[in-house]
């Protein structure tokens, strides 16, 4: 019975931390108009027969600040390459040279930035319904709790704890965010 009682709150933080973890992934497939080898993760390429991420087609370089280069280990694979980055909506025109891909970072326009703000702001609120999601499951754990006998005072001060930790990861996703937008809209 005692082992109904306890709530895992180290799980509870792990998911939140895994919540705030996503959307930093998410933050850096965004073009902030800097060169970063990170924004081609998500590129997708048919090799083989398969879908393979672009990083296992060729070695992903960032030499200058605006451009990246992706030396492609296969010449069979560099039509597939190419045309992976075309499609895949980053706004990117490959230059071909040889064996090697050249991505020149164009400029931001204003209005593109702030749509890939507000692309931001989407992923913050998902970070956001993930870590309540993850709060709500701790209330749950609670629920449960009392009715195998756990006292009110327990359970207000689990409660306290996971809306203290929901709280804290709220505030990261907003900090995180916010950083990321400004980030975004710097001239």
């Amino acid at each position: 019975m005692a082992d109904d009682l306890e709530i895992d709150v180290d799980d509870l933080q792990r998911r939140m931390d895994g919540a705030l973890a996503s959307l930093r992934t998410d933050f850096a497939s965004l073009r902030t108009g800097r060169a970063s080898a990170s924004i081609l993760d998500t590129v997708m390429v048919d090799a083989y027969g398969s879908k393979m991420p672009l990083n296992q087609c060729g070695t992903v370089n960032v030499p200058e600040p605006r451009m990246i280069t992706v030396t492609v280990w296969d010449k069979d694979l560099i039509g597939a390459v190419d045309k992976a980055i075309r499609n895949s909506g980053l706004g990117i025109n490959p230059v071909g040279d040889g064996m090697t891909i050249r991505l020149p970072i164009p400029e931001l326009n204003e209005e593109r930035r702030q749509d890939l703000a507000k692309v931001a702001g989407g992923y913050a609120e998902n970070a956001r319904v993930a870590v309540r999601n993850v709060r709500r499951d701790g209330m749950d754990q609670i629920k449960k709790a009392k009715a195998a006998g756990m006292g009110e005072d327990d359970q207000k001060i689990w409660s306290d704890e996971i809306q203290t930790m929901t709280d804290a990861a709220i505030a990261n996703v907003d900090k995180s965010v916010e950083a990321k937008q400004e980030e975004i809209m710097q001239v």
